[in-house]
């Protein structure tokens, strides 16, 4: 059945107005001022932000690491609907002595089914073999035209620089992306053992581990990889200052590099860290994080256009059973937290009401510009014509207070615990069906669909 959305403001990355949306087939087929459809159901947004769905492009679903497994395809992706977001491109991994498909395909069978929402894959790089290489083609003409590299985690996922060059390189040739985890491994696996050899085993030297120059250092030489090979770079989970600083110079030099951050480095310090009786243990993540003086950072970096998006590196551990892993040894603390669902609240009441973000360039950054980056626009990131019927209902002004009793994410405690917002989303349509009705879900695990991307997209706009 037709769906007729009526008495809205519509908002995309560059307009505000208002406009009816009609909906056929799950897709937009016409937008324009009193259109009547006799045969169409009537959605009234009187009052409402009429958002083309959130494209968060870095979570981690259902996956593996440090000994445990995030949370689930069946809670997670009800609760990133909720939250606004349509469209997810998770991260695969390569096993180690498998292929590039062998990891696609694990996470598909994950997915597959117990989604509520659609989404795209990522793969990561562990193993670079020559028949790897020659499996680049393939993943690319799969719909999967990114693939992440990790700097860091050594011994496990880290790769040495004549890797990340051989992918860079490999991946131009296809017109893939990559997407790089920025910290020096090596200087952090010393730094961690020189913690250990001093008993500082507390939640907090996972921070000391990692100050910023290892994430700095290592963004400029992923960012001169990338320049001698002449490959575009997306640089994931910024942190701080000095990274978005050179980050900053690159582009200057007119260099096709591009860059995220994410809720919590916007609006979580360092001292969450140092909470009492192991309770810091919630707020450990790669890169950790830092000081006030680097969230004001990379707020100007977001305002400039350094930064173009914001995921939210969805990594959900328990505390209980998980996070506790590491009690002992802050090296055996799953990295990572939440954001899936509030992302877009968050960035509404601290960006935009704040006046640091326009809602123009709060829709860009969470769902244009990374659908545009992610090979993904303008199927999704947009409110046009011919575009899928992904859209948000938005209530500016409607309250809430974060609270783990409260979110639907499969976990047993929250990193925003206690924020409160202004705004959030009241109901939202995945290509056309209502999936979340008054703040509820109401759609099935299986709605979402795996999305297939397009290669040679945005970031290779500027290469010659």
């Amino acid at each position: 059945m037709k769906k007729l959305i009526k008495n809205g403001t519509i908002v995309t990355s560059s307009d505000t107005y208002e406009a009816d949306i009609l909906i056929e087939s799950g897709k937009v087929v016409q937008i324009g001022r009193n259109i009547s459809e006799v045969d169409a159901e009537v959605v009234d947004a009187t009052g409402k932000l009429i958002l083309p769905g959130m494209i968060d492009e870095h979570t981690h679903i259902e996956s593996p690491f440090g000994g445990t497994v995030t949370a689930p395809w069946k809670t997670e992706s009800v609760a990133a609907a909720i939250g606004g977001t349509t469209t997810v491109v998770d991260f695969a991994l390569q096993p180690k002595g498998k292929t590039l498909m062998d990891g696609v395909d694990r996470w598909k069978q994950r997915a597959e089914g117990s989604s509520a929402i659609d989404y795209g894959f990522h793969i990561g790089v562990t193993d670079l073999r020559d028949d790897v290489i020659e499996e680049i083609p393939t993943i690319v003409k799969e719909g999967i035209p990114t693939l992440k590299v990790f700097m860091a985690y050594k011994n496990d996922l880290m790769i040495d620089d004549a890797t990340m060059y051989k992918t860079l390189a490999a991946a131009k040739d296809e017109g893939a992306l990559v997407m790089v985890h920025c910290e020096n491994g090596d200087l952090i696996s010393l730094l961690q053992e020189k913690c250990i050899e001093n008993n500082q085993t507390e939640p907090f030297y996972h921070a000391v581990s990692r100050p910023i120059e290892v994430e700095t250092e290592a963004t400029y030489r992923a960012i001169s990889i990338a320049e001698i090979v002449g490959a575009p770079l997306f640089i994931v989970h910024v942190s701080g200052d000095e990274p978005a600083e050179v980050i900053r110079a690159a582009k200057a030099k007119g260099l096709p590099i591009y860059a995220e951050t994410c809720p919590h480095y916007l609006l979580l310090t360092i001292d969450e860290l140092k909470k009492p009786n192991f309770e810091g243990g919630k707020y450990v993540c790669s890169p950790p994080l830092r000081e006030q003086r680097h969230i004001d950072a990379l707020w100007n970096a977001l305002k400039d256009g350094t930064i173009e998006a914001i995921g939210s590196d969805h990594c959900a551990f328990n505390f209980n059973g998980q996070k506790e892993l590491g009690k002992d040894d802050f090296r055996k603390i799953p990295n990572g937290g939440n954001g899936i669902e509030h992302r877009l609240t968050l960035l509404h009441t601290h960006g935009v009401l704040e006046g640091k973000l326009s809602l123009n360039k709060m829709v860009d950054q969470l769902s244009t510009t990374p659908a545009k980056v992610m090979g993904l626009f303008p199927a999704k990131g947009t409110i046009a014509v011919g575009s899928d019927a992904d859209i948000v209902l938005f209530d500016p002004s409607k309250q809430q207070t974060i609270s783990q009793s409260t979110s639907h994410q499969g976990l047993d405690y929250d990193m925003f615990e206690g924020f409160e917002t202004t705004g959030a989303p009241t109901d939202v349509f995945l290509r056309g069906k209502q999936i979340v009705k008054n703040g509820q879900f109401i759609g099935q695990l299986g709605d979402g669909q795996f999305v297939r991307r397009n290669a040679f997209g945005y970031c290779y706009d500027t290469i010659k």
